[in-house]
Formats: C-alpha cells, structure tokens, sequence
C-alpha cells in the first residue's frame, strides 16, 4: 500500500505491528462479542461496507500515541461508531484510585433497520 499525498503510512499498516495487529485482530474477533464503544452486541456474520460489520477499534488513537498493535490497546467495535469515535477522546474518568479511559459517550442517535448496501 502506498502513502496517500506524501504522508506516511500508520504504524499498524506495515511491517511488524501489521503482523502483530493481524493476529491481536483475531484473537479479539474470537473472544470478543460486545462493541467496546457503544457496549451493544456486535453480529459478526455482518459484512463490509455494512456499518455494523465488525472491525478493530484503537482505545488510544494512534494519532494521540497509543500503541498500533498491542492486544491491551484493541477492542471490538462496530464499523459505523469506530467511524465515528475516529481519532477522539471522550473522558477519562477516576475509578478509586486508577484512571480509567471511556470512550462510550457517542451519540447512536441512527436507525439502522433501513439501511441498504450499495452492491
């Protein structure tokens, strides 16, 4: 894959963290049945483009140093909230005395029941 406009490729899309991203991916599609930003059920018979096919989510953007492959920083998600969650941190909320990162604060505001695919 080549870099778009001069930029350079992500991290996760060559070399070793593509390989190690790939087999997190995986492991995450095998263990995982929940969307970690909405928190509801993520059918994984659905396919591409479809917005709730299942894809890896970054829970620390890459853009803001999170790390590209690492199965701690991966979570399932739904292709249309991962879509629009992007490169966006909602809060980071106090839980005792550990911080603990949320990203479920997304609108899901959309009614998906009449979505069609474009063949």
């Amino acid at each position: 894959m080549a870099a778009r406009a001069g930029k350079p490729l992500r991290a996760d899309r060559t070399g070793e963290f593509r390989t190690a991203l790939e087999k997190n991916r995986r492991i995450i599609y095998a263990t995982q049945t929940v969307c970690g930003i909405c928190g509801k059920p993520v059918d994984m018979s659905i396919r591409y483009p479809h917005p709730l096919s299942p894809t890896i989510d970054h829970i620390i953007p890459i853009a803001k140093g999170g790390h590209p492959s690492a199965l701690e920083n991966l979570q399932l998600a739904h292709r249309w909230c991962n879509r629009q969650k992007s490169d966006k941190f909602f809060a980071i909320k106090q839980v005792g005395e550990e911080a603990e990162i949320a990203n479920r604060d997304l609108p899901l505001h959309y009614d998906w029941k009449h979505y069609k695919a474009v063949d």
